[in-house]
């Protein structure tokens, strides 16, 4: 971070000093002993925190937890609303089921089980955090945030698909529109 006069200067912003209007590109154009010249210094930029977890650094720079019960009241209840969130659009599905007999696709049943066994896992791993560095460790990690994909969403497009030319098996001319046939 750049600093001048005490105050913080953004690269790619103009700025003014004693009547100099400079350009927003000059503190990257400039050389360092072109800034100092004009008394810029360049810091540090200050500590970040993960605010979901820590208030931020008491004086002898360590994290300040946020209280670690309350922490995970907050994230139970975030991950069971995900998975509200993530069931409810084929509610309609089973409700239907109960309510006229049309017997819904069993891989949708097999996926909001899965989605009902995976917040069951998350929620044991939230309780089973012993303070607020584990627990943010957890809900950071990949394990937390992949949930079972819903088997009517799209698939990723394959890198040659997504191209959208064909591959070139060896031997064909790519442009040649007979089948190869001469």
């Amino acid at each position: 971070m750049f600093v001048l006069d005490g105050k913080p200067l953004s690269p790619d912003r103009p700025f003014q000093h004693r009547g100099i209007r400079y350009p927003a590109n000059w503190l990257r154009l400039a050389s360092p002993e072109e800034r100092a010249a004009i008394g810029i210094t360049e810091v540090p930029d200050p500590p970040t925190w993960d605010q979901r977890f820590y208030w931020g650094y008491d004086a002898d720079g360590h994290l300040i937890p946020k209280d670690h019960t309350q922490l995970v009241e907050q994230w139970t209840q975030q991950t069971r609303t995900t998975a509200n969130t993530l069931l409810a659009p084929t509610d309609w599905i089973i409700i239907r089921e109960a309510d006229n007999g049309k017997v819904a696709d069993p891989l949708l049943k097999t996926w909001r089980e899965d989605i009902r066994l995976a917040t069951g896992v998350k929620v044991t791993a939230i309780a089973d955090t012993v303070d607020t560095p584990a627990l943010a460790a957890y809900i950071t990690s990949a394990d937390y945030s992949t949930w079972p994909r819903d088997p009517y969403s799209p698939v990723p497009a394959s890198d040659d698909a997504a191209d959208g030319l064909e591959p070139v098996v060896d031997g064909e001319d790519a442009g040649s529109t007979d089948g190869g046939a001469v």
